[in-house]
């Protein structure tokens, strides 16, 4: 049987996002109930946007989750070579093609659909060009299948059925000779000989580009596992500019790791009635079969809730040290002669409170210390 290799791969453009978390998550729950391997990989292609900070970030958050991997990251920039020749080969094989249309071009494209309100994809008038235009820059996109329907047998939404008329002929090859997405995802999965490819159900269309990709290269396909989106309580996609949408957001309030695990395990996956589940339980139990198809809504009362019995069923000293850590990092530091303390209250300070921020303000006003 093959070894199940699932990878995340996120973006270092922002924060960890709390639905690229839960991503993460069943990624690594899915690899470790199949005994199998789990790998980060770092998509920064993207120039501009990425930031070492934010990479770091992402490292730090996902430790802070216990949401480890096997290897090394793989880092995307350190492998555009390969999705460059990659490129070449499907240009020689005739699986892509030079397109030489000028930016006024496609936009003269683009009004014209919109005037007859026709969804956009390019027109494929440069697809048929078999001779080279010296001195005139292009750009190189996949020659995507015009006839009959691909089938997508996805481990969560079931077949999903689409007519390969409808795929344009996407860009593999920016003009500056810069690899993009679908192209580096596919080459990379093939690499990383990925088997499952779990993430966000935004992606499906791009599972369709990758797989011809990968059929075009002759590469084994990997199973495609697409969750659905998290919402906000209003029933909207959560966005980066809704207010508690990054896992930072959370560690800023006082939630526990285990804490935000365990919501982040039950939002969108059920395992009979059981809520709470221990590190070992979750590995256990976790299946792609009873992913939900619909998009689950954030419930900030029910994170408290769980916080709340983690907050009680954390050992004292343990709780202090997740305390003093937290105050550190969010707050003004607790002065040290304090510590005893709120350690001797802390059964009394940790029944009143449902986050390490409510047991920072309610030891600050029983013992009304000044922080410096």
């Amino acid at each position: 049987m093959e070894k199940v290799i699932t990878r995340f791969a996120p973006s270092p453009t922002g924060n960890l996002h709390i639905g690229g978390a839960r991503t993460a998550l069943f990624n690594w729950l899915f690899s470790k109930n199949q005994k199998g391997i789990f790998l980060l990989r770092i998509e920064d292609t993207d120039i501009q946007r990425s930031k070492n900070e934010y990479y770091e970030q992402i490292i730090s958050t996902l430790k802070w989750l216990e949401i480890n991997w096997d290897e090394e990251p793989y880092i995307q920039s350190k492998n555009v070579e390969s999705h460059i020749n990659v490129a070449n080969n499907l240009l020689k094989n005739g699986c892509a093609y030079k397109c030489y249309c000028t930016e006024k071009e496609l936009e003269e494209e683009k009004k014209l659909y919109l005037e007859r309100k026709i969804p956009y994809t390019y027109s494929k008038k440069c697809r048929n060009i078999l001779e080279n235009i010296t001195n005139k820059p292009f750009v190189v996109r996949f020659k995507s299948k015009i006839e009959g329907k691909t089938i997508l047998k996805d481990l969560v939404q079931g077949d999903v059925e689409i007519n390969n008329n409808t795929i344009e002929d996407f860009v593999i090859l920016r003009k500056d000779n810069k690899p993009t997405y679908n192209l580096s995802a596919a080459v990379d999965d093939y690499q990383m000989k990925i088997s499952h490819v779990i993430r966000g159900d935004d992606h499906k269309i791009n599972a369709f580009k990758q797989i011809q990709v990968f059929e075009s290269m002759g590469w084994k396909i990997p199973e495609y596992a697409h969750i659905p989106l998290i919402h906000s309580k209003e029933g909207k996609k959560l966005s980066k500019r809704d207010d508690a949408s990054t896992v930072e957001d959370y560690k800023k309030i006082g939630i526990l790791p285990e804490a935000l695990r365990n919501y982040l395990l039950r939002l969108g996956w059920s395992y009979k009635d059981k809520e709470i589940f221990s590190e070992e339980e979750s590995i256990e139990f976790f299946n792609l079969n009873k992913i939900g198809k619909s998009p689950s809504k954030l419930d900030f009362d029910r994170i408290k809730s769980i916080n709340e019995f983690y907050i009680k069923s954390t050992k004292d000293e343990i709780l202090l040290e997740k305390l003093i850590h937290y105050s550190e990092l969010y707050k003004e530091k607790i002065p040290k002669h304090f510590h005893d303390n709120i350690k001797v209250n802390l059964s009394f300070l940790k029944n009143k409170s449902k986050s390490l921020e409510d047991i920072y303000n309610n030891s600050k006003y029983i013992f009304s210390y000044e922080l410096k």
